[in-house]
């Protein structure tokens, strides 16, 4: 769908379930983010999530902790059809990220596990083939050295998408997250990202909080990451406790 320019919708799964994980998958994004940051997500309910989700022909995409190599391998492992790493702030993390992501030669990356070619309904074989072109490894940029270093960033092989992770870009150049985001140093920011990724051939994508924050976003970016499983539910319960309540 990137490669099309269909603007794909992801969200951001957090719970570690299972049935969460169907039950979003079936609401027609066409990926999920399953946070291994942020969220209360351990790496049994990472493998369960990708699973449940591939298996209704979404995208699984997981957001590790950190740059290690051993988060990499087993998001990728278990099936991811990509990875987004936070917090990227120079070139030579990017560098590290897509070679640990990436099998020989390319990279240096070792294959071991049954997982990925059911998540990608193929066989190993295949998908050693088809892996390194395939799996979309996103960078997040959020903070001021990941700024000052974005064109560099964006300038390495192997990178696939920028993600602007647009509250701790806030926190970090602000000191808090803007009310409204469009305080002129953030509104810069996020043009000097884009443009960045567009004059290296990159993908970029960012967090919308709402339909409309998305449908408008999608004007600029090629992807966008709707919102959260935890604040979906506490939106609808907060909207229609309101009504009854009222």
């Amino acid at each position: 769908m990137l490669r099309e320019g269909s603007k794909p919708i992801m969200t951001f799964m957090g719970l570690p379930s299972f049935r969460t994980a169907q039950v979003v998958a079936m609401c027609g994004v066409d990926a999920i983010i399953i946070d291994c940051e942020h969220g209360h997500i351990t790496d049994d309910s990472m493998h369960t999530a990708t699973a449940a989700i591939a298996a209704q022909g979404v995208s699984p995409i997981i957001r590790i902790r950190m740059t290690h190599p051993d988060l990499i391998k087993r998001a990728l492992d278990a099936g991811a059809h990509g990875i987004v790493v936070p917090q990227i702030n120079t070139a030579e993390e990017a560098r590290s990220v897509v070679s640990y992501a990436k099998f020989p030669p390319q990279g240096l990356r070792g294959q071991g596990s049954p997982f990925p070619g059911i998540a990608h309904d193929t066989s190993i074989p295949t998908y050693m083939k088809t892996a390194n072109e395939t799996i979309i490894t996103c960078l997040q940029i959020e903070t001021k050295e990941g700024l000052a270093n974005v064109d560099s960033i964006c300038a390495v092989p192997g990178v696939d998408m920028i993600f602007i992770g647009p509250n701790d870009l806030a926190l970090s150049l602000l000191g808090y997250v803007p009310a409204k985001g469009d305080e002129p140093e953030f509104v810069q920011a996020i043009d000097k990202i884009v443009g960045a990724a567009r004059s290296h051939g990159k993908w970029v994508s960012r967090l919308s909080n709402d339909g409309n924050a998305g449908k408008d976003h999608l004007e600029v970016f090629d992807t966008v990451a709707l919102s959260y499983d935890v604040r979906a539910i506490q939106n609808w319960y907060k909207a229609e406790l309101k009504t009854a309540r009222s």
